[in-house]
Formats: structure tokens, sequence, C-alpha cells
């Protein structure tokens, strides 16, 4: 089968001047509900839950370790301080006897300190246990390490499974997308959501799901230690930290709507761009580059606009939060050597406390820098949920009919359509194909040709009455089995990057170079072919740079005859191509009509004369059908189409 039908698009009117040029969505963007989304992503994070569990034990195991280090280092302290204390007493006495001696000669604050340490006058420093202490700090911190680093790679893959998955959801809900969605949808915004918006999505879980998830821990862990060395200073450290809450609290609802109008914006800067790129001939032949730029450097300026305020506005969080963790900083520094003078605690301690109170702030700066990511990555996420929640075509039924024998019998039967609930195109329309006919349609453009063939395609449902093929509703049928009984030829040509062999094979899949070659002769197709340097391995890109438009046409004819197909679909094929070219064309469509049922639209009343019924639409009905001979005698709307097309034209002459 050949390429899908283009749908009519059916998009709001240009807004103004003489060309449409697209520039973003309007007002209709749904607004981000950022709670409803973060746990629509958490719902993503499911089936990976396994290696998730494991990256919560890797991490708890390198934090919880992480902790630990400052303790003992704390303890290195206490034992270098007792050292230098001990060298300086005695020998020979007792603890007990220089503390008594020192508040003897009126040195309370020196002899509480004393008390507090493990001191034997005159021994001096303790190397061996300090060498063990310090032994152990490199063990915890080199095993803390390398839970991490196992902790990050399994997160990583975690996490790559994720987007994996969401691409493979977001390709196969387009698939399931009715041609209506596409139709009402720039491509370039299309192609934003599930390029863009899905990268972006990814990088900012990647890099912030872990780290979340380490700062959390490391909250936990350093809070537990903080409160074990001394619950007052873990009470000084914690006044920061709703002060903190409601800061990032405050940041993050002034950021959020400027990342959704940041993506808004992108998608709608990538359409514009894709839009001007397809058509940059047209852009150049009409002289709208300036326009053209102009639109992009609105839309772009709109970006930086909103992109500028995202991320300055988020920016702030990061000093606010460690301008609040200094302040906590000096107050347990001040608060702290008050209660070591007091001998309430050891110097080691206080140090420990304060590398936690540190650790306790630095986790907190962490994930408020991270709310940037993380607003980010929600705001994109939503424009592909959204994409995913797109209402689908209804599903084809669980056991589809079939007919009994395939003919290519096709009825209409008091058919109606709209696009609109309220603008009917089609109304009550009845007609019939019998097989081996060639039915043509004519009528000027918006007759609702194309979309009869919509309809027949089941790329729009029909809102009234039913289409039928050999007796059985198409509607009944599943669209695989109907569309593989339809082969295709369009005014507007697609060729996929490739060469010209996968191109006429597109849709027989295992055909071989044979058939391919004798569809192609079929088809007019090997003479030019054979003139190429590679022949039929000449490689093509999506745009058939390389071969003409005339050429373009023949090769997606052989792409029909080489299906063979049932039905047989001919749009507007010869409107552009050149008048030896079209007769070439014409042979060959003679060729493939022969024995099939077929419908061809056409402009050109020349080469639907033989036709075995042609139908004259207008405003979505048919208002003539007959021969040409029969229609030309009735003087009506096919005979004054027909004067304007060649009688004019002899006069003109």
């Amino acid at each position: 089968m050949s390429s899908p039908v283009p749908a009519p698009r059916r998009g709001p009117a240009p807004t103004a001047g003489p060309a449409r040029f697209f520039v973003g969505p309007g007002a209709t963007e749904k607004s981000m509900d950022f709670a409803a989304s973060s746990r629509r992503l958490l719902g993503l994070l499911r089936p990976q839950r396994h290696l998730l569990i494991a990256v919560v034990v890797l991490a708890t195991l390198s934090v919880g370790l992480s902790v630990i280090g400052p303790r003992l280092l704390g303890h290195a302290t206490d034992l270098v301080f007792a050292g230098i204390f001990s060298r300086r007493l005695p020998a020979g006495s007792t603890k007990e006897q220089a503390v008594a001696q020192l508040r003897a000669t009126g040195h309370g604050t020196q002899a509480d300190l004393l008390a507090s340490l493990d001191v034997t006058p005159g021994h001096g420093m303790d190397f061996d246990a300090i060498g063990v202490v310090l032994l152990g700090v490199v063990v915890v911190y080199a095993v803390s390490g390398l839970c991490g680093v196992l902790q990050a790679r399994l997160a990583n893959l975690a996490l790559q499974r994720v987007i994996s998955d969401l691409r493979r959801d977001v390709q196969a809900k387009i698939s399931r997308l009715p041609v209506r969605y596409f139709d009402g949808q720039p491509r370039g915004e299309v192609l934003s959501r599930v390029t863009n918006d899905i990268d972006n999505f990814g990088q900012s879980l990647q890099q912030s799901m872990s780290q979340i998830v380490a700062s959390t821990l490391t909250i936990v862990g350093v809070l537990s230690m903080m409160l074990w060395i001394s619950w007052i200073l873990a009470l000084i450290a914690l006044v920061t930290v709703p002060v903190s809450i409601m800061m990032a609290t405050r940041v993050g609802k002034l950021a959020q709507p400027q990342f959704v109008a940041q993506w808004r914006i992108t998608g709608g800067l990538n359409a514009h761009i894709e839009e001007m790129y397809t058509g940059h001939t047209l852009v150049r032949a009409f002289g709208r580059q300036e326009e053209s730029a102009e639109i992009f450097r609105e839309q772009n300026e709109r970006l930086y606009a909103a992109s500028w305020r995202a991320q300055f506005i988020s920016g702030l969080m990061q000093p606010s939060m460690l301008f609040i963790g200094n302040l906590n900083y000096v107050l347990v520094a001040v608060i702290g050597g008050l209660r070591v003078a007091s001998g309430s605690l050891s110097i080691g301690d206080v140090q420990a406390f304060i590398q936690y109170s540190r650790q306790f702030s630095q986790p907190l700066s962490q994930v408020a820098s991270m709310a940037n990511l993380v607003q980010s990555g929600v705001a994109s996420a939503e424009r592909v949920f959204d994409l995913l929640d797109t209402v689908e075509q209804e599903p084809d039924r669980a056991v589809p009919a079939h007919p009994e024998r395939l003919r290519g019998r096709v009825a209409f039967e008091r058919v109606s359509f709209r696009y609109e609930p309220n603008k009917p195109l089609i109304e009550d329309l009845s007609l019939v194909a019998e097989p081996g006919h060639t039915v043509a349609i004519v009528g000027p453009t918006g007759a609702g040709k194309t979309t009869l063939i919509n309809l027949l395609m089941r790329f729009y449902e029909v809102t009234g009455g039913r289409i039928t093929l050999d007796g059985v509703d198409v509607a009944a049928m599943s669209r695989d089995e109907l569309r593989a009984s339809i082969g295709m030829v369009l005014q507007d040509t697609w060729l996929f990057g490739g060469t010209i062999a996968e191109n006429i094979a597109y849709g027989a899949e295992g055909a071989t170079h044979e058939q391919i070659v004798a569809a192609a002769r079929a088809a007019h197709v090997d003479r030019f072919v054979r003139t190429l340097p590679a022949g039929y391995d000449t490689v093509l890109d999506d745009e058939g740079v390389g071969v003409s438009g005339g050429e373009k046409q023949l090769i997606t004819i052989a792409r029909a005859f080489l299906v063979e197909p049932l039905i047989l679909v001919l749009d507007e094929a010869t409107s552009s191509v050149d008048t030896r070219t079209e007769v070439l064309i014409q042979r060959a469509m003679s060729t493939l009509r022969a024995g099939r049922t077929a419908f061809v639209i056409a402009h050109r009343l020349s080469t639907i004369r033989d036709a075995d019924t042609i139908l004259v639409m207008e405003n979505g009905a048919i208002v003539e059908q007959g021969t040409h001979t029969e229609l030309l005698a009735a003087d009506g709307p096919y005979s004054r189409l027909y004067q304007s097309q060649f009688a004019q034209a002899v006069v003109e002459i």
C-alpha cells in the first residue's frame, strides 16, 4: 500500500496577513498540575521498583557511612586535643588531681574543659589510637564512595529504562491517534513533545532523582547524629528548616508557570522552524523571509524571556538557602563554643556537629537548587502526558467482520459526515462502485472529494449512514485488513530516506528484486532508473531530491503496482507534472486500474473521460452522475466544468 492520505487541515484560519505562519499554542494550553504530574511520574518508576529498592539500599549504606565519618574525625580530634593537654600535665598525677589544682588556682573554665577529656597526665599523644581512627575514616569513606558509584549506576539504568518505556508508549500512542489530531496540530509542536520534552524530562529526572534520594537520606542521618551529640544544638539547627521550606515553596510557586511557558513556547518555536524549513522555497518565492524572521525573533524573544525568568526565579533558591545555612553555622559555632567552654561537650563533638550542620544545610540547598530541574522536567512531562491522554481512535472490534469473498464492491449508503458538530460537510450521500469499475469524482475545491476517500480508509469515521465493502460495514472490519486491500497514489508524493528499490517495496514486505523491477517497468520507472549511476540502489532523501516530481509520482505508482491492491485510489496524481510525464502516468494508471475498483479524484477532466461512472460533487453532495457522454448531454454542472476547461481555452487561442 502506498502512503497514507493526508486529511484536509481544519485548523484555525490565519490571524492576519496573506500567508499563514504558526505562532504557537494559544490560551487553550492547559496549566500544569504539579502535584498530579509528580504522582504520575512516580507511577512511571513502578516497573523498575526492584532496581530502585537496590538504589535506596546502596544510597542508605553510602549516606550512613558518610555520616559516621565526621563522628570518627571528631574522636580523632579529641585524641589529639587530649594528647596536647596530657603532655602539659605533670607525670605521675591523676586527672582528678589536675582538675582540682586548676579549680584551686581560679581556672574553673579550664578545669571544666579538662574534666570532659580522656587524658593521662604526662602520657602525651597516642599516635597508635589516632592512626587506627584515621584508618577507619579512610575505610568508611572508601566503602561509602563505592556504594555511591553502584547506586548511581543502578539509578541510571532504571531511569534509562523508564525513558525507553516512555518513548515506546508515546510511539504506540501516536499510532493509535486519529488523523483528526494531526490535522489540528502543527507537526513541529508534535515533534517537540516527542523529542525535546522527553529528552528534557529524562535529563531532569536523571540529574535530580539520585540527588534527591541521597539528600533526603543525608538529612535523616545527619539529624539523627546531631540529636545524639546534642539535642540543644540540634534544635538550634532545626530553627532554620521552616524558613528554608517557606523560601523553597514561595520561589517554586513563582518559577513553576515560567517553566510551563518556556516549554510551551519552545513547542511553538519548533513548529514555526519546521514549517518555514519545509516551505523555504515558497517563503523565498513570495519574499516572506523578513516576516518569517520577524516571527522567529518574536518567538525567540518570548522564549528568552520565559527561560530567563524561570532560571532567575528558581536560581534565587540556592543563594537564599546558602544564606540561611550560614546563619545556622554561626549559631551552632557560637553556642557550641560556649558548651565546650562549660565542659558540656568535647571539642571533637562540636567539630563533628559543625560538620553535620554543614551536611544538614547542604542537602537542603541541593534540593532547592534542583527545583529548577524538577520544575522544568515536570513541565515537559506534563506536555508528554497531555499527548498520552489524547482521545484515541475507536479500537477495532474484538472479533472483526470479514467479507466472504473480496471482489471490490464499495457502497456508500446515506453517508453523512462533519468535521465540526454544527458544520455539516456531507449529508445523505449514496453511491455504488461495482467491482472492476472506475469511479471518477470531480467538483470544485472543498466539495468533499478527498473526504470521501478519508471515510473509505477510516481515517475519519462517518457520523451517519455506513460504507460497505462487499456487503460488510467497513466500521466492523479491522483497519489493517481494510487498508491492506486499498492502494493509493496521491497528489503529494511521499518518499522516505532510502533506496529507490526500498521506496517501491514500502508496502510489500519481502518483495524480491525481480518483483520490484517488474512493478517499476509497469509504471515506466525502469527507464529512468537505468540511467542513474546506482540504479535501484540510488539513495533518496525524505524530500526525494535527485528525481523530478513526475519521477517521484511514477515511483509511488510502482509502489501501488507491487502490492496489487483490490481497490485503487488515485487522488490528483497528475496535477503537478508536465504533459509528457502525464501521458506516462496515465498509461501506468490505466494498466494499474485494469480489473480493479478504482476511485479517481481529478480536476483535469481529460483524464477521466473513460471512467465507468463520473460523480459531480458540490457542497458535500452528489449533484450529477453518469458517463462522460451522458453528463455532457445533460448540460449540467459537469458540462459547465468541461466547458470552462476546454471551450474557453479554444476561444482564447
